[in-house]
């Protein structure tokens, strides 16, 4: 036994140097305690295997341990400026923009920040989709000592009223074409001053198909309480910028929760830079990497991998604000986009044009992702036609982008991926806490050094997301999964109830909560449904007032739904019906209408 277990250690040492402290531990317990039974040491051995099996396939010299600098983001964007002041950080369709440049506006964005009385940890609105003024917003803020709130650009007025007051944001970037969304929230609202983005003046007229919001002309607003961006840029450079460390927080991505009301997750300089140099070293990022960016920036995977990652390595952002595939086969072939992270949804749009034959996208070496898991009939396509896998990665809000991705060369397909750099990600009970193995299932906890120190303003939130386990504390994801032998890990379902549509996580009851606002709406119940192209898709059962009904239609709900939130997240299908399950508490039955829901919809699909 001893023999066994020595070899098979030596082994996996020899292999990635991660084992060398258990075979000590073992040799010492068997020198010490022979009277310790075998069953007691392949038990350790087995716990050993079960957290670091995943070693076994890392990547060949790829270090398993990453030390995270303790600079700031902006750091990045100051050496790397330094380092390549004349190569393009941006390219916006057919308009480059050089990294002397980019480092020069955003310091005399975040002048202008100063001048307005801003505060080191303040926090900032950011509210428009990828462009040039998107990233010169960010780092403007990170550069005045501020926070920055990112905001999806599809939310409407109503989900914008909790970002501002949640965050106490008196100071909003907002692009030209949301303007009229937030206009009513300004004064009525802690917010008092919005910065007026137009995307047009960053883009000159080019041959490829531009969209026409980024083809817009700039259109005055004559209120004191907004200034256009030209004139807020025009201002010269301060000198008196407040001193920023790594962990000094930096950003506040909201993510939804069981209560409807979106959290707030605090991230400093420290836990964005973690996943920064893990992106850039998995996704073996250089400078001379060519970035698409199709994601839309606000969210952590875009953040990441699409705007932190090339900044940081000093590679080209090649940037759209819309997704329209002709545009993005065109832009890979003229640029030669090498890197390109995005969405299941994208990869399935894009290999279904017929015309992608025509274009020459043999320049990409990477195509990653996330959100939701990728068909295997597509990830086949997609290996046919440019000859890469699909490279699945698993994460959150909370953690900024991964705690899992697949390895390059050996991915998975519907797979999270092994743990990345410093994870420890643990299966367990959701009940009993108890921690689980090979093949078993139950929610998955990680530590590491990429996880948000809580969220903002809701201790008794971050009393339940966090555990402390063997001395750590682990994040909780709410996400049932298992692992296999090899230490990939593979999601099952989830413990908290949310429907994920193209990669979007949305909370029924944030929607419900919107619904009943509708004077028709008596009783609401959101749940997800199979959906073929975006894995789910949201539908409301409503009970509507007595006297409404034969009055209000289906479609009429939906139209108004439409009006009122994102539109990743009102409902497509709306089902009236007489009532809606409900427990003995009277408490609807969610996942009643859900299972019937699925079960109808399997039977329909055999």
């Amino acid at each position: 036994m001893y023999r066994f277990i020595k070899s098979d250690v030596n082994s996996l040492y020899q292999e990635r140097k991660r084992f060398l402290f258990v075979y000590s531990l073992m040799k010492m317990v068997v020198t010490q305690h022979t009277a310790v039974s075998a069953k007691i040491l392949l038990i350790i051995w087995r716990d050993v295997r079960m957290v670091h099996a995943h070693f076994a396939h890392w990547p060949v010299r790829m270090p398993t341990s990453l030390t995270v600098p303790e600079t700031t983001l902006y750091d990045n964007l100051e050496v790397t400026a330094r380092r390549y002041p004349n190569k393009t950080a941006v390219m916006y369709y057919g308009t480059a923009m050089s990294y002397r440049k980019l480092l020069q506006e955003v310091n005399r964005m975040a002048s202008y920040l100063i001048m307005q009385g801003v505060q080191k940890g303040e926090r900032i609105l950011l509210y428009m989709q990828n462009s040039p003024q998107f990233i010169i917003a960010y780092y403007a803020i990170l550069r005045a000592g501020a926070v920055v709130v990112p905001v999806n650009p599809m939310n409407m007025t109503e989900e914008l009223i909790h970002y501002i007051q949640d965050g106490n944001t008196r100071l909003g970037f907002v692009a030209q074409e949301l303007y009229s969304r937030i206009e009513p929230l300004v004064s009525t609202t802690v917010l008092e001053h919005i910065i007026l983005a137009t995307y047009s003046d960053y883009c000159q007229e080019d041959t490829l198909e531009v969209p026409d919001i980024v083809k817009a002309p700039r259109v005055a607003v004559r209120i004191s309480s907004v200034i256009s961006w030209n004139e807020a840029a025009g201002c010269d450079i301060v000198s008196n910028f407040p001193d920023t460390v790594a962990n000094d927080l930096a950003v506040l991505p909201y993510t939804s929760g069981t209560t409807g009301k979106p959290k707030g997750c605090m991230h400093p300089h420290s836990t964005i830079q973690a996943n920064t140099v893990s992106t850039v070293l998995w996704g073996t990022l250089t400078s001379e990497a060519r970035v698409l960016c199709t994601l839309p920036l606000f969210h952590v995977t875009g953040m990441v991998h699409s705007m932190h990652a090339p900044i940081y390595t000093g590679a080209t952002m090649v940037v759209l604000t819309r997704w329209e595939r002709d545009t993005v086969a065109a832009i890979i072939e003229r640029y030669g986009c090498t890197h390109w992270t995005c969405i299941s949804t994208m990869v399935v749009d894009f290999l279904a044009n017929p015309n992608l034959s025509r274009y020459d996208i043999s320049s990409l070496q990477v195509i990653d992702g996330g959100g939701a898991p990728l068909p295997e009939a597509v990830g086949k396509k997609l290996f046919d036609v440019t000859g890469l896998r699909f490279v699945e990665g698993y994460g959150l809000s909370e953690t900024m982008a991964q705690t899992h991705f697949n390895p390059m060369e050996r991915p998975k397909l519907q797979c999270l991926g092994v743990p990345a750099f410093d994870v420890d990600a643990r299966i367990i009970d959701p009940d009993t806490l108890e921690e689980k193995g090979v093949g078993e299932e139950g929610e998955i906890i990680v530590n590491g050094p990429q996880v948000c120190k809580g969220y903002w303003q809701r201790p008794e939130e971050n009393e339940q997301a966090f555990i402390e386990l063997n001395g750590k504390v682990f994040f909780r994801t709410g996400d049932i999964a298992r692992f296999d032998e090899e230490g990939y890990f593979f999601i099952v379902d989830r413990v908290k109830r949310m429907i994920n549509a193209s990669g979007f996580k949305i909370w029924p009851s944030e929607v419900e909560s919107i619904l009943y606002q509708h004077p028709s709406i008596l009783q609401a119940c959101v749940i997800g449904v199979p959906d073929e192209r975006k894995g789910e898709e949201v539908k409301a059962f409503i009970v509507l007032r007595e006297e409404q009904r034969g009055l209000t239609s289906e479609q009429e709900i939906i139209d108004w739904a439409k009006e009122q939130m994102a539109a990743y997240k009102y409902p497509r299908i709306v089902e009236f019906v007489e009532s809606l399950p409900v427990s003995g508490t009277g408490k609807i039955l969610w996942r009643k209408l859900q299972e019937a829901a699925w079960s109808k919809a399997e039977k329909y699909t055999e």
